[in-house]
């Protein structure tokens, strides 16, 4: 017999001399030291938080935001459409007998630039009932302005309408949906409604009528306020299955002044216009 011990093997574990056993652990005592640990380092930071609130970048970083209406909470069934004209004008008049022959008055947001070419077009547009918006006067991103420069953006497009039509526009949309809380202050200073939309017909990007009734149809709501453009390729033939749509839902179409809420009224974070709740 070999002069080495034996060792034996139960199931299939080879069993030796016996080892020396790891010191017991407390999981337990760890643990609640841990917890102990973490809800002190919450107080502190909690603390530090609430303290840093006092301190003037907290009380910018807090401050609310300004935001154009992008609709309007109405519980009647009625929307607007609004078109923005930048630069051509030879779908003008076909877009306006269209609105004619469905009875439907609205909003042109202009650019002064367009009315000095376009005057005639505008004393038209006004002519047949509709509204006319400031989209400021040379269509710059607003946003990159002084305060002054906004001011005179504003100032120059309305002095141009109220010199041609004795109206003064009270609507404003910023080109290219561009703002910051400073563009809408100086806007509603100057005594303008920053607006902007709730449906975007997408006519801008040329992708046909079908892609336009689309984009104006798979969903509306009441205070929807639609976006379209007057020179857009395919508006004159999609514009009058839009407004047929609307109308078989039975949505009256006005104009975006008349959508507008009176009084003192509140904007949520999705740009929705509000009445300001009554005590």
């Amino acid at each position: 017999m070999s002069s080495r011990s034996m060792k034996l093997r139960e199931k299939g574990r080879e069993i030796g001399p016996p080892t020396r056993e790891p010191p017991l652990k407390d999981p337990g005592g760890r643990r609640l030291l841990r917890q102990v640990v973490l809800s002190v380092c919450m107080v502190l930071l909690s603390a530090l938080y609430t303290l840093s609130l006092n301190h003037p970048a907290a009380a910018v970083v807090a401050q609310k935001r300004e935001l154009p209406i992008y609709s309007v909470a109405r519980e009647d069934p009625v929307l607007a459409i609004s078109f923005d004209a930048s630069w051509g004008a030879d779908k003008t008049i076909p877009i306006l007998d269209i609105l004619d022959k469905y009875n439907v008055k609205t909003t042109f947001f202009l650019v002064g630039g367009w009315v000095d070419k376009y005057p005639d077009m505008l004393r038209e547009i006004v002519a047949r009932g509709h509204e006319i918006g400031n989209h400021s006067d040379t269509h710059p991103h607003m946003s990159k302005l002084s305060e002054a420069d906004i001011r005179t953006e504003l100032h120059n497009m309305s002095a141009k309408v109220e010199n041609l039509t004795g109206v003064r526009p009270t609507l404003f949309r910023p080109p290219y949906g561009d703002y910051n809380d400073r563009v809408v202050t100086i806007s509603r200073q100057e005594g303008y409604e920053c607006v902007q939309w709730s449906i975007d017909s997408l006519d801008w990007k040329d992708r046909g009528t079908a892609d336009i009734i689309k984009q104006c149809t798979y969903r509306v709501e009441n205070g929807d306020i639609v976006l379209f453009h007057n020179d857009s390729n395919d508006i004159v033939n999609a514009l009058p299955t839009v407004i047929e749509h609307y109308q078989q839902l039975g949505y009256t179409i006005i104009p975006v002044s008349e959508i507008l809420l009176e009084g003192e009224y509140t904007i949520d974070v999705q740009g929705r216009q509000h009445p300001k709740a009554t005590d």
